[in-house]
């Protein structure tokens, strides 16, 4: 371990520039709720147990038309969890190396929670790949529209995963308005923001000459933020628990450990008693 740690450190110090590539194991030392496997997701929500319901059927835009007090029970309560979550110290960690590099740092993202904007990081350095819950748009996408969830402050009967106030609605038809989130099953998402955000980041990466990337929390399940981690062209630190492996012909270092004791380590490495 020590090895790779000093490696890892090695790179860094020469880098010029640091990708930072997140999946949803940055969140879990937020306290933040860990949504993989039905047993996580429904210790969140024991309502939807009830239901029967699992992640991949209530974070669906079917859920929205089906039953809207429900949908937005479920997100109206991590928007709220979200908003009051203040980011764990590696997400500062993480900012004070981006700030010490030339060309400072990007995020690319599957993550919804606007963790990263809320440590500091610049919204324009940012790219969510599936989109943002601090964004709304109408369900059938009337008009393409992608405004501000700022307004909408959700009231939510806990027990029963079921908003209680008035459901938000899009400004253009009256409709139902929805999370701007790519979903499962989810023809209607407008994904203008993330593409603006994907064009950002493409003009960003060829102006790096030595690209870092660090992956934290990025599973199999979602391959997303893996797949991008391991095409960027940059050598790879990959922080993950339970899925650290590197594919063959990737020059990475791979740590066996989570988001935030991942980057305590390197921290340490980086600057040794």
């Amino acid at each position: 371990m020590q090895a790779m740690l000093s490696t890892a450190a090695r790179w860094l110090a020469e880098a010029d520039g640091l990708l930072i590539t997140a999946g949803a194991g940055m969140g879990i030392d937020s306290g933040l709720p860990d949504f993989r496997g039905p047993g996580g997701f429904w210790a969140a929500y024991p309502a939807l147990r009830g239901a029967r319901l699992d992640f991949t059927e209530i974070a669906n835009p079917a859920a929205f038309e089906r039953d809207p007090t429900l949908a937005w029970g479920f997100y109206g309560h991590r928007l709220d969890l979200y908003r009051q979550t203040p980011p764990h110290a590696g997400f500062h960690l993480l900012r004070d190396l981006a700030q010490g590099l030339p060309k400072g740092a990007f995020v690319f993202t599957s993550n919804v929670d606007g963790q990263f904007q809320k440590a500091g990081f610049p919204t324009e350095r940012v790219c969510e790949i599936h989109g943002s819950i601090h964004h709304l748009q109408c369900l059938s996408d009337c008009k393409g529209r992608i405004w501000s969830a700022d307004g909408f402050v959700p009231q939510v009967d806990t027990a029963q995963c079921r908003l209680r106030n008035a459901l938000p609605h899009c400004p253009d038809c009256g409709g139902l308005a929805r999370p701007n989130i790519l979903m499962f099953g989810d023809w209607g998402w407008v994904e203008r923001r993330t593409a603006q955000q994907q064009q950002a980041l493409a003009e960003w990466l060829p102006t790096v000459d030595r690209l870092v990337c660090i992956e934290i929390g990025a599973g199999t399940q979602i391959p997303t933020v893996r797949r991008f981690s391991e095409r960027c062209g940059g050598r790879l630190i990959r922080l993950n628990p339970n899925e650290p492996d590197l594919p063959a012909g990737i020059e990475g270092v791979a740590l066996p450990l989570g988001g935030l004791a991942g980057l305590m380590a390197l921290a340490g490495a980086l600057s040794p008693p």
